[in-house]
């Protein structure tokens, strides 16, 4: 009996205390929430509902522009100059432009011969292209290897230089920098750059070329990407979503409006007079490539985007490579915004039109407010009016905006609409990584000028190496763990508990669902999931 008791005693006391407790942090709760929390959460819907406004115009806007680019056919031909080039009976090939095709690379065992095949099979003149490999790598057994594919190419007859430094400074801007110093480079007037595991037909340069031969305003022709790998499992179909959009809309709008859109780095072609005009490759960002296309542009050169050139290339396949790529690419955008505003605002060549769509359409709204409303607002915002029920999010701000957005984003790629909701829920997931980088970007905090290059798995070793790479993360379950995509699936769980405890919103389903998709994300499995189509 004297034990019964003191167990008694013990849970008595243990159950006080929690009482004690739970009763303290209501009191607590209630004291901080009418006049705190109130007032900053309807700040926070407002902010959010106009940056919600601001996305949705500029949607709309490049829907429009592109509905009519489709339906009145206004092709590259059409605004351009362009014809073939042909052969001149007395100046012979010399008629032609010089070409350099610059390959950077790092490190790239498992696709290096992809992309330096795919160049060396380029057809032009023989002797009025250069292939240039620029080679980073930093093992041994990696770089040895490049060098023997140049130089197994070099004696079918190619005309091959294969170029290493001494450090990696700079990263990729550094080793084109370097690149065009070389005096073989001074007779060229055109450089097509390809990334490591981007792989050019043959008739690239006979399509592109003409461009800047007859229409010397134009510094750049940019080509879109096609994927090799889209079906390789859900994540890169959803990859294959948002970068559809970005090339079938954003590049083709800002080509046919104004003349500018952000180079992607890699299967363009760019006047080299223009690169030299813009001051060249500068590594002050890890977006080097938009860096010099801003610069170019407020010197007054032109764009022009070329969809139906199409160069194929391969999409990150693992969480983590996707991961660091999207940090560089959210990172360095906000980065140099806050870099060149100044410099766009009191440039004297560009209109005052063209300087708003820069800084407002290219920079803020597509590169700091898309990232940071999606995460913001769908997964801080609106779950926690559920916590503050005195708070409301209007139904055309939670609902029809974002609804809207979603299917103006989802036209790009009409093969995966029945993977919409996947998309959805798997974009706000990366929205919490994105909004993170933005920051670090715009605040110029300690990963700023991060840059790990993507990791690449080449079409031959593509299953293979997929399926060491899932074993290997079946082994190592604490590298693929990410606390805070798990700090917000909690979060978010919580919400949904409370909704359905308290009905406030009726949210639940959706916070449940995100909770979930965040979960997974956390875990790191979402690469492993292939989609039946």
């Amino acid at each position: 009996m004297e034990g019964l008791s003191r167990t008694n005693l013990v849970s008595d006391t243990f159950y006080g205390t929690r009482d004690d407790i739970t009763e303290q942090f209501g009191i607590m709760w209630g004291q901080i929430k009418a006049p705190l929390i109130v007032p900053l959460l309807r700040i926070s819907v407002f902010l959010c509902l106009v940056m919600s406004v601001m996305l949705f115009i500029e949607r709309v806007y490049m829907f429009v522009v592109i509905t009519l680019l489709k339906v009145f056919g206004t092709k590259p031909e059409k605004r351009y100059k362009w014809e073939p080039l042909k052969d001149d009976v007395e100046l012979g090939n010399s008629s032609y432009p010089m070409v350099l095709v610059q390959i950077p690379m790092y490190n790239e065992k498992e696709v290096y011969q992809l992309s330096i095949g795919a160049a060396c099979g380029l057809s032009w003149p023989s002797d009025r292209i250069i292939v240039q490999v620029l080679d980073d790598s930093t093992d041994p057994i990696t770089k040895n290897l490049v060098e023997i594919e140049c130089q197994r190419w070099a004696s079918k007859g190619i005309n091959i230089k294969y170029e290493v430094r001494d450090n990696r400074s700079g990263y990729k801007a550094g080793a084109l920098k370097e690149g065009l110093k070389h005096s073989y480079v001074k007779q060229c007037d055109f450089v097509a750059i390809f990334d490591a595991d981007f792989q050019p037909e043959p008739d690239f340069l006979w399509q592109t070329i003409p461009f800047l031969v007859h229409n010397h305003e134009l510094s750049l022709v940019q080509a879109r990407w096609k994927y090799v790998n889209a079906d390789e499992c859900l994540m890169t179909r959803m990859q294959e979503m948002s970068l559809d959009y970005h090339f079938s809309v954003e590049q083709e709008v800002g080509s046919s409006t104004h003349a500018f859109f952000g180079f992607n780095g890699t299967a363009g072609v760019w006047r080299i007079a223009a690169i030299d005009e813009a001051g060249g490759w500068k590594d002050r960002t890890t977006v080097e490539d938009m860096d010099l296309a801003v610069r170019a542009s407020l010197k007054g050169w032109k764009f022009l985007f070329l969809g139906s050139v199409k160069v194929k290339n391969e999409l990150p396949s693992t969480l983590k490579a996707y991961r660091y790529q999207q940090h560089r690419w959210s990172c360095g955008p906000a980065n140099l915004f806050r870099k060149m505003c100044m410099e766009i605002i009191r440039n004297k060549k560009v209109s005052l039109w063209k300087k708003v769509h820069v800084i407002y359409s290219f920079f803020f709204v597509r590169k700091v407010v898309a990232h940071i409303v999606t995460f913001v607002f769908y997964v801080v915002v609106l779950p926690a009016t559920v916590l503050v029920p005195e708070v409301e999010v209007p139904k055309w701000g939670a609902v029809y905006i974002p609804a809207i957005i979603t299917l103006l984003n989802a036209v790009g790629t009409p093969r995966s609409l029945h993977l919409l909701v996947f998309w959805i829920l798997f974009e706000n997931v990366m929205s919490l990584h994105r909004t993170k980088a933005t920051f670090i970007g715009l605040l110029e905090a300690g990963r700023v000028n991060e840059w790990i290059v993507t990791e690449k798995l080449g079409d031959a070793l593509k299953l293979k190496s997929a399926t060491k790479a899932f074993k290997k993360h079946r082994m190592r379950l604490g590298d693929r763990i990410h606390l805070l995509e798990f700090a917000a699936g909690a979060y978010l769980f919580f919400c949904g508990c409370y909704d359905i405890a308290f009905g406030t919103n009726h949210y639940f389903l959706y916070l449940f669902i995100q909770a979930f998709a965040f979960l997974i994300v956390g875990f790191g499995y979402v690469g492993t999931f292939v989609p039946n189509s």
